[in-house]
């Protein structure tokens, strides 16, 4: 925070409302400060280029405030100088709310956004406008080639103070080409392991029908719970109720190995016994297991027991449709 921030935001009434809640001790050394700090640093310089929008306060004669958003090509905020940002104005809904407020008052607040990282930079200042026809130059300083829009105008604001706020109370969000690059890796192991399920498919590795168990289920969702632990929902592959169950309940389902053979593996209950629409199982892929790497899709026939040592019937699995687990 520098003193030029101070100044402006800190009026009379601010100062006053400071002392009436016991916070204006912690902000009146910034009136001591001889440098105003008004400088835009590389730190801001950069934010502001790789930002694609902003909020933008203008006052009107009437003194109301206008807020509006400002949106564009990342970096079409542009840092001319030090003290000096500017942006071109395109053309928009011909209401001209924020150019004639300006106009009468040059005055102006913007807010920039970093909502991934929680970042937020205040700057205030005094803007003028300029018509695209007056100062070519400065429009092509302005524009962004590779945004077809047309150019009204630009706004020059003079930078006045500047401030960054703490990131508390901010939600992360992410624009579309952040969760993009986020989840990259994903959706190429997803679309590896399809490749790898429809190959083996082809190959008839994966056979149709496993396990011969009384009670036919469907593999309706994953859950990757830790890097090694899976929970699978199930559900009756015909869609109706799945049998009561008391707490404790288990499954045994057969899970094909790597060389052929057919193991049958006992896997927990572990959703609310009074369920009947869905089951819930945790898995715990063991190291070198071949049920960790195999895709398995479709439709589980499956019995069940309990730790009350009712007999397990054996469980079937038929691959027809749905998820990969």
């Amino acid at each position: 925070m520098a003193r030029s921030f101070a100044d402006i935001a800190f009026t009379p009434g601010v100062r006053a409302f400071q002392t009436k809640m016991g916070s204006r001790h912690h902000y009146a050394a910034f009136d001591a400060i001889e440098d105003r700090g008004v400088a835009l640093s590389g730190r801001e310089s950069d934010f502001i280029a790789a930002r694609d929008g902003f909020y933008q306060a203008t006052v009107g004669t009437t003194g109301w405030p206008y807020v509006q958003f400002r949106g564009g090509p990342a970096g079409f905020l542009k840092v001319l100088d030090a003290t000096t940002v500017g942006y071109a104005d395109f053309r928009g809904n011909v209401q001209y709310v924020s150019a004639g407020n300006l106009a009468g008052d040059g005055r102006i607040a913007l807010i920039l956004m970093d909502y991934r990282q929680r970042q937020r930079l205040k700057i205030w200042g005094r803007a003028r406008l300029v018509d695209a026809r007056d100062d070519p130059t400065l429009i092509e300083r302005l524009e962004v080639p590779s945004y077809r829009a047309r150019i009204e105008r630009a706004v020059v604001i003079t930078v006045e103070a500047f401030d960054w706020n703490c990131p508390q109370h901010i939600t992360p969000r992410y624009t579309e080409a952040e969760v993009d690059a986020a989840t990259a890796d994903l959706r190429g192991e997803v679309a590896r392991l399809r490749a790898e399920a429809d190959r083996l498919r082809a190959e008839g590795a994966v056979p149709g029908v496993l396990g011969d168990g009384p009670l036919a289920l469907s593999v309706s969702g994953v859950a990757q719970l830790t890097p090694r632990i899976r929970a699978y929902t199930l559900r009756a592959a015909d869609g109706g109720e799945l049998p009561p169950i008391a707490a404790g309940a288990h499954l045994d389902v057969p899970v094909p190995l790597a060389d052929g053979r057919v193991a049958t593996r006992r896997y927990s209950i572990a959703s609310d016994p009074a369920r009947r629409d869905a089951w819930r199982s945790p898995y715990c892929a063991r190291r070198g297991a071949a049920a960790a790497r195999r895709p398995c899709t479709g439709t589980t026939r499956s019995g069940c027991g309990s730790t009350s040592r009712r007999p397990a019937t054996t469980s079937r699995c038929t691959r027809t449709r749905g998820p990969q687990c």
